[in-house]
């Protein structure tokens, strides 16, 4: 009966939901391309294929979550490069306003637009809630995922991939 209920709700509002599945641990980095913060086409799998990326979807840029989020991957970037991760940043903001977060917060890795087609978050199967991308993360080795976290983390994002990685290497 929940099942129905929700089919139906779902149906009657399509923004509560998401027409692709979610990203599970042991799929292949999407091939999807976005622009990043200054107008240059990013391709993730390429991006991905070799080494560890870490792919994060916030909601919007320059709010609170948002900002605490960004700042943590920022704030831990010494320990992330130590451990080889490259960052890529998601939401569904212009690129103006990606660059402008990127400015003003001193973010070292870059932001992508993924406004127009949606496309970055339609292929990952993150939730978009009235136009907003869920808060997410997946980190990917060598163009496979190998950890997946569909709500995603604030103050501690990096402390949480940090951590991922030195349990994966036990």
């Amino acid at each position: 009966m929940k099942t129905l209920f929700a089919s139906m709700l779902l149906s009657l509002f399509p923004f509560l939901g998401s027409a692709a599945e979610k990203l599970a641990v042991g799929d292949a980095i999407p091939a999807v391309v976005c622009n990043d913060q200054d107008g240059k086409p990013v391709d993730l799998a390429k991006e991905g294929a070799k080494g560890t990326l870490l792919v994060y979807f916030y909601p919007k840029a320059d709010t609170p979550g948002c900002t605490k989020q960004g700042c943590s991957l920022r704030d831990g970037w010494a320990d992330l490069q130590k451990a080889g991760v490259n960052v890529l940043g998601v939401s569904t903001d212009d690129e103006k306003k990606q660059k402008e977060f990127k400015e003003e917060q001193k973010f070292p890795f870059r932001l992508l637009a993924d406004k127009e087609k949606k496309a970055v978050t339609e292929a990952f199967g993150v939730k978009s809630m009235v136009g907003f991308a869920s808060r997410s993360a997946f980190l990917f080795k060598d163009g496979k995922c190998v950890y997946a976290d569909h709500k995603g983390h604030t103050s501690d994002q990096a402390k949480v991939i940090l951590d991922f990685l030195a349990s994966a290497k036990k």
